[in-house]
């Protein structure tokens, strides 16, 4: 709340001072005048309704003065309202055209409202050009990603038409490969897209966690092993929860291809459970961690901790913001945090029905 006086309350007092002024001048004035009239002047008094000449010139002096101090009260409030008003005026019409880094003047002396509808719109273009500057960066991102897999996929169909490649199974599925990860980017950023607008649906209902992500789980085992790292699950057994399973079992591969992409050769722990209305799916690793200046961005979109690990790797820097925006549609959170063995723990929670989930078991 902002201490500054109001607007309103300063042109109340304003015209208050002002007609208490005025007021005070005819009054007091009068009184003054008359008083040194009949002491030292006692002829220049008409005895009519008709005013005399020093009289004439009093009611006129008077009202001069009185028009100046109107006038002088007039201009300094105007000055504290429109000062500020046309300074946001000219930085409107600024970002009207185009120049985001337009800010409009703060005045010390603008009144309370004014002052706060300086700084919100000072605010509204720090946004808008924040978010010109992050529009910017999400279709150089795009770009990035969608060149490696469509300049292969050129290159080897083009090589296919020349003849330059043989048309051999193994061919085929390195293009379906480059297909399934261009389709995994599409449904990544369909999926972000919808929760950014609020329209990612969920398809709520009970279910068994256990059941649900357990063959997901296993399905990296073989993959892991081959980089080094032993798979270590804790399911909770017939463990009912609510939430849409189709969802949650993409957020758990993120999680796991993540884990796949960067953890050190040592073991990964998927533990998943249910504790006081809130599920939880917990991956862990043994390294090699995440600084806490990055861990602070790892779930937004194409934000990696290591560039060329990724590119190395393949990963389009979505997974994570896909995890995220899960989890936020389901009502719950993402974090990440340094694990005990010097790794890193990503966990996934949100809120699940104890009465529905009760009823499913029952």
């Amino acid at each position: 709340m902002s201490r500054e006086p109001g607007l309103r309350r300063q042109i109340v007092l304003s015209l208050g001072v002002l007609a208490l002024g005025i007021i005070l001048l005819s009054v007091v004035g009068s009184y003054v005048f008359y008083a040194l009239a009949v002491a030292y002047l006692p002829g220049s008094i008409s005895e009519t309704w008709l005013p005399s000449r020093v009289e004439l010139a009093w009611i006129v002096s008077t009202a001069v003065a009185a028009l100046a101090v109107a006038v002088l009260v007039a201009m300094r409030l105007s000055r504290r309202i429109l000062t500020p008003l046309n300074s946001v005026a000219h930085s409107l019409r600024e970002i009207a055209q185009g120049n985001l880094q337009a800010r409009a003047a703060i005045d010390g002396r603008a009144l309370g409202e004014t002052a706060q509808l300086v700084r919100d719109c000072n605010t509204m273009a720090e946004r808008l050009q924040g978010m010109t500057r992050e529009r910017e960066f999400w279709n150089a991102a795009i770009a990035h990603e969608l060149r490696t897999p469509v300049t292969i996929l050129r290159g080897r169909l083009q090589g296919l038409a020349e003849g330059v490649f043989a048309p051999e199974p193994e061919t085929f599925q390195g293009l379906l490969r480059q297909v399934e990860g261009l389709s995994r980017l599409i449904e990544d950023l369909r999926a972000l897209s919808l929760n950014d607008s609020g329209h990612l649906e969920l398809q709520l209902a009970p279910v068994v966690l256990e059941q649900e992500l357990s063959a997901v789980v296993h399905a990296f085992a073989t993959d892991l092993a081959a980089r080094g790292i032993a798979l270590q699950v804790e399911l909770e057994s017939r463990t009912w929860v609510v939430c849409d399973a189709l969802r949650i079992r993409q957020a758990v591969m993120a999680l796991l291809q993540n884990a796949l992409a960067y953890a050190d050769p040592g073991t990964v722990r998927v533990r998943v459970g249910s504790r006081g209305g809130m599920c939880e799916v917990r991956v862990e690793d043994d390294g090699p961690g995440i600084e806490a200046a990055t861990a602070a961005q790892v779930f937004e979109a194409f934000r990696r901790g290591d560039p060329s690990r990724s590119r190395k790797s393949g990963g389009s820097g979505l997974g994570l913001a896909v995890v995220k925006a899960i989890a936020e549609a389901h009502g719950g959170t993402a974090s990440c945090r340094p694990s005990g063995t010097g790794g890193t723990t990503f966990l996934l929670r949100w809120p699940t029905p104890l009465d529905v989930a009760r009823a499913a078991q029952g």
